[in-house]
């Protein structure tokens, strides 16, 4: 057997997996509940149903139209990502200079240019690891086998591609302000004219100008061959895919170059995108045609020389004649002259005085850090416009959409040819290891780019639910109604009483109101965690599975602290980067750094649950339909709350607003579920006294005109603090001087610069109102409270305390009438009571019983009769019941009668002539009892 790569993806362990009897199904959020101890742990976990449950698909598979996202996988792991934009950033910095970027290749593997900025610039940067002789020691930290000389090498192509650039992140390659200062006044003073170098040709030379003029016609062409060959190049996965086709660093690649006959495996996957991407870069040579000359003349005064040139004067043309009018040849010639170097400061040097194409600054190659060996081809921009360019802020990542609406068949035949492709084989029989393995390889290969489409957050509401529902357009046959109702199915879930959800009025699509998803091979989801850190439960319909990866609640921050250390770039650029749903880790990566990681294979027909801040991503294995919605239990109130902080923080939108979906429960207290009463109150203690100090806080900042403001009936973009963004509702700052602009009452200092005394506090309610809300809920809750208490109290007594059974069933009963929730209190209750029923029902018939005599029945035995040491068991069980029965010590009296009556018959029977009598008596004593005694047939 072959030893895996040390590199290949090793499978985190299975979460749980659950399989729900048809008495658990009934009641998602009870059995959820009931899982949840074990479940939260990892984070995610499976849910099986019972055999037979299958739900009809609904939706109409013509009708279904979307728009895919595009993904590049290498493109969507952070790390990958990093060197990507790394290459991209390297590429820019040359491609400024006229040079495109060629990674070469270093033991027939490219060479990871990332990972050796990083080291050199670890060990102390360039120099130093030139003077320590480092670079064997560098060579084996990125992998290479010692005593292969790599060292030398990894220098060569340091010195020749990252050195200048290094140098440029430094800022070691820009003129200092000073000489540049001192050049600017020797070319505004006349009177240094004669400081200035003097051109070594002179201007009467007619032949040397007609060698410039063929030297501009070349160089015309040269850069409408460039345009032309650039065009095409617009995708950066495109441009990225030609950096590794040849193992040196050159402007292009000639035709019969070696690294041409090189396959570009970025493409060899097939993409469904239409971009332009050529397989070759071969320039194509412009040909010497007066046609093809024109569009280039046009562009003269863009395109500038590489070299110092005589400006003037130009060739002679019928308007202007030999020179421009008015303008003498000394001014002509002083005018060349001060074409400088703004390093040295010098003109000569001619043929090595580069022009910038941005601002047309001068500098010699041989005065730039680090000096230029040849004279670039390409545009080439000087230092300051090199800094300029390449200090613009990235622009932030994310999915592109589509170019190409699919219907849900048309999807599905794509899909299928991709992997089948891909695989060579037919779709189901790729086993899912290999794929798992395959998906963890590409988006961690720079050199290769798979591009696949998602069809992802299609809105149900627009195009109808996997599930069937009431009178929607799915007609559902009788045998199938009991799932139009049915608390699993994703529609009615969300929106069931146990679901805090239920509370919040606004339709939220993705949250109340389920998502639907279309995947494909390869197409993943990424890291991230559910809005509000809500739970998510989604169902796979039908096709290939899906592979998810999950880590608990208790890991977030453990997870998120693990991504900014291995890519802090990505942070910098995006600080709410995971928050964008585009960024992956390998799941081994974060494992190695201690985050727990389960993952599980989600199949058709199976629901997969996530639980309140558990960071989850994966990827699909095929094509397949997906649908999920998300819902929140009463113990995620307080997880709630601490997330409306935590966005606060972030500057992070809300979905909706904590505070008004807590008021909303509290105004409908009497009918409250008893539980979530509870949790509500606790939770709006916690509100109340927050905004009481914040109202105390603005009124002494001086903010004294107050207004009550109508927040609900406000859409949410309407009443977003201008700072964090959070929506507001309790209570929001405005100025009259920015109208419909607010900021909530942590954020008072950045609404505007008026004074605060102009402010005006908008209250939806004021804490008169509130108080009476939070003792009605607490009022609601002691109700369960009282109850809670009592039913632990009765269960919980001992000897003389116990309470007798009526006492247990009214406490059911009262829980009935007032119906509290079915929790593990409850349970224990009822269990308690049957089994205290049961015992009854049988100790009274053993009393009842204990008069008839033993030969009732055919067999000679009483239907009820037992052995002495099954009757002491029974009295043993009675009297470890958590309640009393009346029938307990009468039991104990009669097994006392037995057992006094056993040890008489035993003392008779061992006499050698027992009297005639006591034998009689004791059998008169037997025929009164209803037991089993070895003494009674002897006796007789």
């Amino acid at each position: 057997m072959s030893q895996p790569r040390p590199d290949e993806f090793k499978p985190p362990p299975e979460c749980p997996v659950f399989e729900p009897s048809w008495e658990e199904f009934k009641d998602p959020f009870a059995f959820i509940n009931k899982i949840r101890p074990i479940a939260e742990k990892t984070g995610i976990c499976k849910v099986r149903p019972p055999p037979g449950w299958q739900p009809p698909f609904a939706c109409d598979v013509d009708k279904l139209h979307f728009v895919p996202r595009i993904q590049r996988l290498n493109e969507l792991e952070a790390q990958t990502r990093v060197k990507l934009n790394f290459l991209d950033q390297i590429a820019k910095f040359w491609d400024l200079q006229g040079c495109a970027l060629k990674i070469p290749h270093v033991e027939r593997k490219i060479l990871d240019l990332y990972k050796l900025h990083k080291l050199v610039a670890d060990e102390g940067g360039f120099d130093i690891v030139c003077r320590d002789r480092r670079w064997t020691k560098i060579a084996l930290h990125m992998g290479f086998a010692p005593g292969k000389a790599v060292g030398s090498h990894l220098r060569g192509h340091y010195e020749k591609i990252l050195y200048p650039y290094s140098l440029f992140q430094s800022g070691a390659n820009l003129l200092a302000q000073e000489a540049a200062s001192k050049l600017m006044r020797l070319e505004a003073d006349p009177e240094l004219e004669k400081c200035v170098q003097k051109p070594v040709q002179p201007l009467e030379n007619t032949g040397s100008m007609e060698s410039m003029e063929t030297k501009e016609h070349k160089l015309l062409q040269d850069q409408a061959q460039r345009q032309s060959c650039q065009t095409p190049d617009a995708c950066p996965s495109a441009r990225r895919a030609k950096r590794m086709k040849c193992e040196a660093f050159c402007v292009k690649t000639e035709p019969g170059e070696p690294g041409e006959s090189k396959p570009n495996l970025r493409r060899r996957m097939g993409s469904f995108v239409a971009k332009q991407e050529p397989e070759k870069e071969i320039p194509i040579p412009v040909k010497q045609e007066p046609a093809e000359i024109k569009e280039p003349v046009i562009e003269v005064e863009k395109t500038k020389s590489r070299y110092k040139k005589f400006i003037l004067p130009v060739p002679p043309s019928p308007q202007q004649g030999k020179t421009a009018p008015g303008i003498s040849t000394n001014t002509i010639k002083y005018k060349v002259d001060l074409v400088v170097c703004l390093v040295c400061g010098s003109g000569g040097e001619e043929d090595r005085l580069l022009l910038c194409d941005g601002c047309d600054d001068s500098y010699h190659t041989f005065c730039l850090i680090p000096p230029l060996h040849d004279v670039p081809k390409g545009d080439w921009r000087c230092p300051k416009c090199l800094a300029q360019e390449c200090s613009k802020p990235h622009e932030a990542f994310g999915f592109e959409q589509a170019y190409r609406d699919y219907s849900l068949r048309a999807f599905g035949q794509m899909a299928d040819a991709f992997k089948s492709d891909y695989f060579n084989m037919p779709v189901h029989m790729v086993p899912t290891e290999l794929v798992e393995k395959e998906f963890w390889r590409l988006v961690g290969a720079i050199e290769e780019d798979v591009t696949v489409e998602y069809g992802a957050d299609i809105a149900s509401k627009e195009f109808g639910s996997g599930f069937p529902i009431p009178n929607g357009r799915f007609k559902v046959s009788p045998a199938d109604e009991k799932y139009l109702q049915c608390g699993w199915n994703l529609n009615n879930l969300a929106m069931m009483n146990p679901s805090v959800l239920t509370h919040v009025t606004a339709d939220i699509c993705g949250m109340t109101l389920p998502w639907l998803y279309v995947g494909m091979c390869f197409s993943s989801f990424c890291w991230h965690i559910e809005d509000h850190w809500s739970y998510s439960i989604n169902y796979l319909h039908w096709g290939e599975p899906k592979t998810w990866y999950g880590a608990p609640g208790f890991a977030a921050e453990q997870l998120e602290e693990v991504m900014r250390k291995l890519a802090p770039e990505l942070f910098e650029s995006q600080p709410d980067l995971l928050h964008q749903l585009v960024t992956i880790m390998n799941p081994n990566t974060l494992m190695a750094h201690g985050v727990p990681i389960y993952r599980t294979n989600q199949c058709a027909g199976e629901f997969v649950i996530t639980f309140p801040r558990a960071y989850h991503s994966g990827f699909n294995q095929g094509f397949n339909f997906a649908e999920a919605v998300n819902f929140c239990t009463v113990d995620w109130m307080p997880l709630g709350r601490q997330c409306v902080d935590h966005y606060r923080m972030l500057h992070r939108y809300n979905v909706f607003s904590h505070d008004e979906m807590v008021c909303n429960m509290a105004s409908k207290a009497d009918t409250l579920d008893v539980v979530l009463a509870s949790a509500v109150h606790k939770d709006m203690v916690a509100m109340i006294r927050e905004e009481q100090q914040l109202r105390e806080k603005i009124k002494k900042m001086g903010v004294l005109h107050c207004i009550e403001a109508k927040y609900d009936h406000l859409q949410d973009d309407e009443r977003q603090c201008a700072k964090c963004k959070t929506t507001c509702y309790l209570s929001a700052v405005t100025c009259p001087c920015s109208l419909g602009v607010l900021v909530c009452l942590h954020h008072i200092n950045d609404l505007c610069s008026c004074p605060v005394a102009n402010y005006t506090l908008n209250f939806r309610y004021t804490l008169d109102d509130l108080y009476p809300m939070m003792t009605a809920v607490k009022q609601r809750a002691e109700l369960y409270d009282d109850w809670a208490s009592l039913v632990t109290e009765t269960l919980e007594a001992k000897l003389e305390k116990k309470k007798g059974l009526p006492v247990f069933r009214s406490l059911l009963a009262e829980s009935e009438t007032r119906l509290f929730p079915d929790n593990d209190l409850l349970r224990r209750l009822r269990l308690v009571t049957q089994d205290a029923e049961k015992c009854a029902s049988v100790a009274q018939q053993l009393l009842n019983g204990k008069r008839q005599t033993r030969y009732r029945c055919g067999s000679g035995k009483s239907c009820s009769q037992l052995t002495v040491e099954e009757l002491s068991s029974f009295v043993r069980q009675l009297y470890n019941l958590s309640c009393s029965l009346p029938q307990a010590p009468k039991l104990k009296e009669l097994l006392n009668r037995i057992e006094d009556f056993q040890q008489h018959s035993e003392k008779v029977l061992a006499d050698e002539v027992p009297s005639v009598a006591e034998i009689q008596s004791l059998l008169d004593v037997s025929f009164d009892l209803t037991w089993s005694c070895p003494s009674c047939p002897a006796s007789e």
